[in-house]
């Protein structure tokens, strides 16, 4: 199936567009800035949050609607970062609330559903850059917590 199909079916199903995912990205960010266990980590790192605002947007569209839009690797920016299991369920909880607050049903799950494969692929991909292989069904913890401002820029 072709990714014009494949964004037709997802169009037609979620009502999914370019200004729902920039509504979703831009409210959900907003959260996160004011958080007080995910926040300091971007502080740190992000610099001009109208160029990452955008780069999310970029991401999301291509995520979620196979648009092809954001050129870049996601486990680059993420490996080096100081998070464990609890920054990735508090991302999720986050995520979770500001789809459920911004769209409908049908584009919240779809939304949800591959921001939690994304946790999880960017959780292993965290543990093994710091030599941990965390066994099935178990998470990653750090033994000892990382500062805010250590680590790559996201």
């Amino acid at each position: 199936m072709n990714t014009n199909l494949i964004r037709a079916d997802v169009v037609a199903q979620t009502g999914i567009d370019e200004a729902m995912i920039e509504r979703l990205v831009h409210a959900f960010y907003a959260k996160v800035r004011q958080d007080g266990l995910l926040g300091p980590i971007f502080d740190a790192r992000v610099r001009d949050w109208d160029t990452h605002l955008a780069q999310m947007c970029r991401f999301w569209s291509s995520v979620a609607l196979a648009t092809g839009e954001y050129q870049g690797n996601p486990m680059i920016k993420h490996v080096d970062l100081p998070v464990d299991a609890r920054h990735f369920d508090r991302w999720l909880e986050l995520f979770e609330a500001t789809a459920s607050e911004i769209c409908p049903p049908a584009a919240a799950t779809h939304f949800v559903e591959r921001a939690r494969r994304i946790a999880q692929s960017l959780e292993l991909g965290v543990a093994l850059r710091a030599g941990a292989l965390p066994a099935r069904g178990t998470r990653f913890h750090r033994q000892t917590p990382v500062a805010a401002g250590e680590g790559e820029k996201p």
